[in-house]
């Protein structure tokens, strides 16, 4: 509790993780609220789904050019215009879906949305990566904790407002907590106290990507999202055969819930092994945790085997997260971060796509669940494949959150 604490009290910690929290919500909740509004008004899912698809791809796609964009002055004015844009282009999109838009018409507005969605995310990481290094680990621990309460709340939001409401009021509550998380982002200390770091030379668009170290951690963290993708997709297909449907909410809840304790218990611990060998060790424990699952025949023994899977995943988070914090060049720091969303987000949509596949051919959602594990221990074998070895930046002279 007291590493914990130690975060806590750094100027800027409660608005990066308050703000932070609110304006990841938005991630979680309008891909799902525009499945729901669109399948409503159009009677589709193939429409529903390609909108919703379209949304997250437009998403990942600009996160890494604005991540540029901001690490050449300072993320502020990029959250500050895109607060301004991010609230009409919903507006928009729900004008376009409710008002009976074509297709073609849903699918624009959606991309437009996506890809003015707040770059919250990276800037928040990019932060964190600048605080002192005696609380960097306990403090990118507290991220990968929040970011997974993002996904148990966020879809339970949209859940009750699709109930109580309507999926377009889901949309507006999104847009409204993106303002306010980005907002507080741009507006905090921390993001005061920013000081761009001159690239020493024009660089080519990918050179983040090829940073000595990186494209392990980036194609490490693609192979465990795939595997994710597919597990995500693996649950209520199994709880759907099993008879209980409504189970679906109930074992991904248990499962993102398993990532918190596990995230809250190795941040307040101090490991003295090195980040590589401990991620490669933390991704080990990830795929032995997965291992089970397509053993398991009942909903509530695969619940409580996704729970003690799912203690590892926050800490692997937090020791991935902490790596392209060391490795990233002093001045693309933003942008190594939104490289690493974007992965994750299309390797986990590939997971998703391929898990449906196995789960409606003869292999079933026994397959689907393979394939989750099959995507971790990929993970551990990109770690151990050899490479440039990483050049550790000096830490930030004055850390711009404490």
């Amino acid at each position: 509790m007291r590493s914990y604490l130690s975060v806590w009290r750094l100027p800027s910690a409660p608005v990066l993780l308050v703000a932070g929290f609110a304006g990841r919500l938005p991630s979680a909740m309008v891909p799902l609220a525009l499945l729901l509004m669109v399948q409503q008004q159009t009677g589709s899912y193939a429409v529903a789904g390609l909108a919703a698809a379209t949304y997250g791809l437009a998403m990942a796609g600009m996160a890494p050019v604005l991540g540029r964009l901001a690490d050449r002055r300072t993320p502020r004015p990029v959250l500050l215009a895109q607060a301004g844009a991010y609230p009409l282009l919903l507006t928009l999109l729900v004008a376009v879906v409710l008002g009976g838009a074509p297709t073609a018409a849903i699918v624009a507005a959606s991309a437009a949305a996506g890809a003015a969605t707040p770059l919250v995310s990276g800037t928040v990481r990019a932060l964190w990566s600048r605080v002192d290094p005696r609380v960097r680990g306990t403090a990118f621990a507290l991220d990968a904790t929040a970011t997974e309460l993002v996904f148990v709340a966020g879809p339970t939001f949209v859940a009750a407002l699709a109930v109580l409401a309507a999926p377009a009021w889901a949309v507006a509550v999104a847009g409204a907590l993106a303002v306010a998380g980005a907002l507080g982002i741009a507006t905090s200390t921390a993001m005061r106290s920013w000081t761009p770091v001159p690239a020493a030379q024009r660089t080519s668009p990918f050179a983040t990507v090829l940073t000595p170290g990186m494209p392990r951690v980036l194609l490490s963290g693609a192979a465990l999202m795939l595997g994710f993708g597919a597990l995500e997709v693996a649950v209520p297909a199994f709880a759907d055969a099993a008879g209980s449907p409504g189970m679906s909410g109930v074992l991904l809840a248990l499962w993102s819930l398993g990532s918190v304790a596990g995230g809250l218990w190795f941040g307040a611990r101090v490991v003295s092994a090195s980040l590589p060998r401990q991620y490669r060790w933390l991704l080990l424990g990830v795929a032995i945790g997965l291992a089970p699952l397509a053993a398991a025949s009942d909903p509530w023994v695969l619940g409580a085997l996704l729970f003690l899977g799912g203690t590892a995943i926050a800490p692997t988070l937090t020791v991935q997260n902490s790596l392209v914090g060391a490795i990233a060049p002093a001045h693309a720091t933003t942008e190594a971060f939104t490289w690493l969303s974007t992965m994750a987000t299309g390797a986990s949509a590939v997971g998703a796509a391929l898990g449906g596949a196995l789960i409606e051919s003869s292999a079933g959602v026994s397959g689907s669940l393979l394939l989750a594990v099959a995507g971790a221990a990929l993970a551990v074998l990109v770690t151990l494949v050899p490479g440039r070895r990483p050049v550790r930046r000096p830490a930030a002279s004055e850390p711009v959150a404490a």
